[in-house]
């Protein structure tokens, strides 16, 4: 991207001459191209609060190509992320595209910014990261690009995802770019009920899927990051459509309600059990409930009748979470059994629901937990990040099992990275780095 070296935006306080100095760089590493940065970031951000969201796609697109890009582009992805879906307005290109064997996809699937030489230049396709949930991708067309254009690349296209789910609060627009069938009514009720897919600190890697993704009734997941502990729930209520769905919501809100009252497991079991007991009588619901120390690695669970997470270490399936199995909640009067287990640097969880491995094969013969292993160890091994993981599990189980879904089925894959830094705010932490993303 070009730069005119100009400073001047036209605001009488760029002509007063006056010693004293307000925003400055402390550092020494300011360039002469962040000029540009903040023009056309700040023309985002100054012109975004107020925009209808019907024109946030055409405004970056207007913004980009006055800072000189060509060709802007905005995929999000669907529900079942299997393709990236365009977003459509004025300014904007593209078409839909697979994630799987598509130069955009690729740039989704690994959160890597990719450059195409074409031309007239290179095309960049930029991963939209909320935090680190994946919102889509990001492209555009510059006649050249140097160090500084990709680090004001990096930071247009986290802005656009953060505008993306900010409007997304108040509007149908992106719902409507990111569903290609329509959605049951249970699996709207369940989906906004969930928390981001995919979540990653220093710490902590996580993410996790519901399929059918259009059809989705029972099952959901919750989690929550407080001080140096992850909060995990992985549930499957009893039934399908709408009544499960809404069961699974009930149990939502009792956990949440429970844990911002810092409650421990015992407690939040009981809490979660007397909400479905209250309202569902006769019905239940299986879960996991568990709690992660961030700094020791120590996981602390209950398991309310649900099948026992896989535990992997080095791409390999060592073992389950095994111990004594508490009642299902809403059965009501039991007491829980709370049972813990010291992880090591880079172990991984995965939480699944009876759906997954109870599935009937030709025959009749169950999809069984022995293929959930092969299938897990084969997408694990290549050391991809737990969104990338889980999807392609997801994706994998489904073509094992021949498309069948007669039941929901939901997957929380969990990895603990690390203990946290002594000094959180480092900048040398690798998730905090630029080129960490790069």
């Amino acid at each position: 991207m070009a730069n005119d070296g100009s400073h001047d935006d036209g605001s009488p306080e760029d002509h007063e001459s006056s010693p004293t100095v307000g925003f400055r760089d402390t550092t020494g590493d300011l360039g002469l191209h962040e000029s540009l940065g903040e023009r056309l970031l700040g023309a985002l951000l100054d012109r975004a609060h107020l925009m209808p969201p019907r024109l946030v796609g055409p405004l970056v697109a207007q913004e980009l190509t006055h800072a000189g890009a060509s060709e802007v582009s905005i995929h999000l992805q669907d529900l079942d992320q299997v393709t990236l879906q365009p977003v459509e307005g004025r300014g904007l290109v593209g078409d839909g595209e697979p994630i799987d064997g598509s130069t955009i996809g690729t740039a989704f699937a690994t959160d890597q910014p990719i450059e195409v030489a074409v031309p007239g230049g290179v095309r960049l396709h930029l991963p939209m990261l909320d935090g680190s949930d994946r919102v889509g991708v990001l492209s555009f067309t510059l006649p050249a690009v140097g160090a500084h254009d990709r680090r004001l690349a990096q930071r247009v296209a986290g802005l656009v995802a953060d505008l993306v789910v900010t409007k997304d609060d108040y509007t149908d627009t992106f719902m409507h770019v990111r569903t290609t069938q329509e959605l049951g009514l249970a699996a709207q009720l369940q989906r906004q009920s969930l928390p981001p897919l995919a979540m990653t600190t220093p710490d902590v890697d996580l993410s996790g899927a519901l399929e059918p993704a259009y059809e989705v009734g029972g099952d959901s997941f919750d989690y929550a990051v407080n001080k140096h502990v992850l909060h995990l729930l992985a549930l499957d209520a009893m039934g399908h459509g709408l009544e499960a769905a809404t069961m699974a919501t009930v149990v939502l809100a009792a956990y949440r309600h429970g844990r911002r009252r810092d409650l421990s497991l015992v407690e939040l079991y009981a809490e979660t059990d007397r909400a479905v007991a209250a309202m569902f009588p006769g019905k239940f619901a299986t879960a996991h409930l568990a709690r992660l120390d961030l700094r020791a690695g120590e996981l602390t669970w209950v398991n309310a009748g649900h099948p026992p997470a896989l535990w992997v270490r080095d791409g390999a399936v060592i073992g389950e979470l095994t111990g004594p199995v508490s009642r299902p909640i809403g059965f009501g009067g039991g007491e829980p059994h709370v049972q813990s287990h010291q992880l090591e640097q880079g172990d991984r969880l995965l939480f699944f629901t009876d759906g997954v491995v109870e599935e009937r094969l030709d025959g009749g013969e169950q999809f069984g937990e022995k293929r959930l292993r092969e299938v897990l160890e084969q997408t694990t091994t290549e050391g991809l990040q737990a969104a990338e993981t889980v999807r392609r599990l997801s994706h994998a189980l489904t073509a094992a099992r021949r498309g069948r879904t007669s039941d929901d089925a939901s997957l929380l894959l969990v990895e603990w990275k690390a203990p946290p830094r002594d000094d959180e705010l480092s900048p040398d932490i690798p998730e905090s780095r630029p080129e960490s993303r790069a």
